[in-house]
């Protein structure tokens, strides 16, 4: 058997000093002040020690929820009650997650600071209480440009590329289930045949605008909003529609002389829905991990298609949380890999979460030169670097993947380029695709080992630059690295692999 530890496709990484204006912007929306990160919440998680119990994974041991009896928790809300009321709010009971934790809504938002300071007064009332945090908003962590059209370099070229049609000679992501964990998705011809039965995790109607709280819908209804919705000071913004891009980046159809192509365009794509109106609560991107992976969760059916690979391009600032890291761990034990995205701040990423919690495979961006991308967080958290692109010289050297025209509400299929380390994160998870389709039995451990220590060095002058996690690959082999990957997962003794038949996607316009 071939040694795992070689096997990952080549990506282009780099990190290199730069100065930046301000993190990840567009070419359409360069003068645009930045999107704030949310400060404040209207619900708190608050994890009772009897909430739940310890069940053994197939890679080790995860928690997960056990009821607690209905007049035990209505006395415990009465409780949280009285201790809230000197804040002049208000809670209610939501849902008891994945992981045990009960999620209260506040009828009235209130700083993280406040709401900390909350935590601490019950859990020093009740030592049944194991901990207790803000249910912060995450939000997707790209920025759109949606003019022209072009191709994908970032598939392709030699310096800035993964040169993924070498890797298609050997997998394609036959058999695995990437979970997008993110805005949903909407139906395109070019994810025809490609997406497998997601979820909508969001409840609260006002972020899921769909009408409804949590269901077996995860189709993205748009995410738009007005001036100031989100919170005093954020601009208008228009339907990202940025699971449907992030989905394209993955697994879009290849060969059907349509569109753009998929880097693992035989796996399938998982949609959980987590993302809406002002970006989506923690509890609800921690329920949506733990479903995606197998795991159980009160009141949702089985996954019958549980996900190897769990694709995170979202993130907010602070420290990582119980609740996520909880969810985390619970996916790996099942034997998911979590790729996430490292954040466009132009900060060190130890700043973003979930980009700051253990066992995650962290992603920074790289532009069309192969060079850290102006925008993209930094540091030694940092596991590897993909395309992310860099949309202010030209829109055709962002990204361009699968999207939708409307600008609130859905309208027709279309294609754009974006940027962001959010375009980054979708080409690691599906690299990751094709070394667990390359190798069923993988570990989440070996496929971050094996990505490490074949992602190819930074471009000169970068060299300086690369962080102690990176492991060079010998230029001798940098121009082969992504087939010499893929085939380092399969046994000496298997078969060939029918090769994929190669093509040039041809670009269509966006908008």
């Amino acid at each position: 058997m071939l040694r795992l530890n070689k096997l990952s496709v080549a990506l282009a990484v780099g990190l290199v000093t730069m100065g930046a204006a301000q993190a990840g912007v567009s070419s359409v929306d360069i003068d645009k002040a930045p999107r704030q990160l949310s400060e404040q919440t209207d619900r708190l998680i608050v994890k009772y020690k009897d909430g739940s119990t310890v069940v053994q994974g197939r890679l080790g041991a995860a928690i997960q929820a056990q009821s607690v009896a209905s007049d035990a928790i209505g006395a415990r809300t009465e409780r949280l009650q009285q201790l809230a009321a000197p804040l002049g709010t208000r809670l209610s009971l939501v849902r008891q997650m994945g992981t045990g934790a009960h999620v209260f809504k506040l009828d009235r938002r209130l700083n993280l600071q406040e709401l900390r300071e909350l935590g601490d007064r019950i859990k020093a009332q009740d030592a049944n209480v194991e901990y207790v945090e803000p249910d912060r908003k995450m939000h997707a962590l790209f920025v759109p440009n949606d003019s022209s059209y072009g191709s994908q370099w970032d598939l392709s070229e030699s310096v800035g590329g993964i040169r993924a049609p070498a890797a298609w000679d050997q997998a394609t992501g036959t058999g695995v289930v990437v979970a997008v964990i993110d805005t949903g998705y909407r139906p395109h011809a070019d994810l025809s045949g490609q997406i497998v039965a997601g979820y909508d995790m969001i409840v609260d109607t006002t972020v899921s605008v769909d009408g409804n709280g949590r269901d077996n819908d995860p189709s993205d209804p748009g995410d738009y909003n007005a001036a100031n919705e989100c919170q005093a000071g954020d601009p208008a913004s228009t339907s990202s529609w940025h699971g449907t891009h992030v989905a394209g980046t993955i697994a879009a159809k290849t060969n059907n002389a349509l569109g753009v192509a998929g880097i693992a365009y035989n796996a399938k794509v998982q949609p959980i829905r987590v993302l809406g109106k002002c970006g989506g609560y923690t509890s609800d991107i921690a329920d949506g991990m733990t479903w995606a992976s197998g795991g159980s969760v009160s009141g949702l059916p089985t996954n019958a298609t549980p996900a190897k690979v769990l694709n995170l391009s979202l993130g907010g600032g602070g420290a990582c949380d119980t609740t996520t890291q909880t969810a985390i761990n619970g996916a790996r034990s099942r034997g998911a890999s979590v790729i996430v995205a490292a954040g466009n701040e132009n900060q060190n990423a130890s700043n973003s979460s979930p980009a700051n919690c253990s066992g995650v495979v962290v992603v920074a961006a790289t532009d069309r030169n192969g060079a850290r991308a102006y925008y993209s967080n930094y540091g030694s958290i940092v596991t590897l670097a993909a395309p992310g692109g860099d949309v202010r010289s030209s829109a055709s050297n962002g990204i361009l993947s699968t999207l939708n025209n409307g600008t609130s509400t859905p309208g027709a299929d279309s294609y754009a380029y974006y940027q962001g380390t959010s375009m980054a994160t979708p080409h690691v998870a599906g690299v990751a695709a094709l070394m667990y389709s390359a190798k069923p039995t993988a570990t989440p451990d070996e496929i971050t080992a094996a990505l490490k220590s074949s992602a190819r060095a930074f471009p000169a002058p970068a060299a300086s630059a690369v962080p102690a996690c990176w492991t060079r690959t010998p230029r001798s082999r940098r121009s082969r690295a992504a087939a010499a990957a893929v085939a380092a997962a399969r046994s000496p003794r298997s078969s060939p692999t029918t090769a994929a038949p190669r093509r040039r996607p041809s670009a269509r316009r966006s908008r």
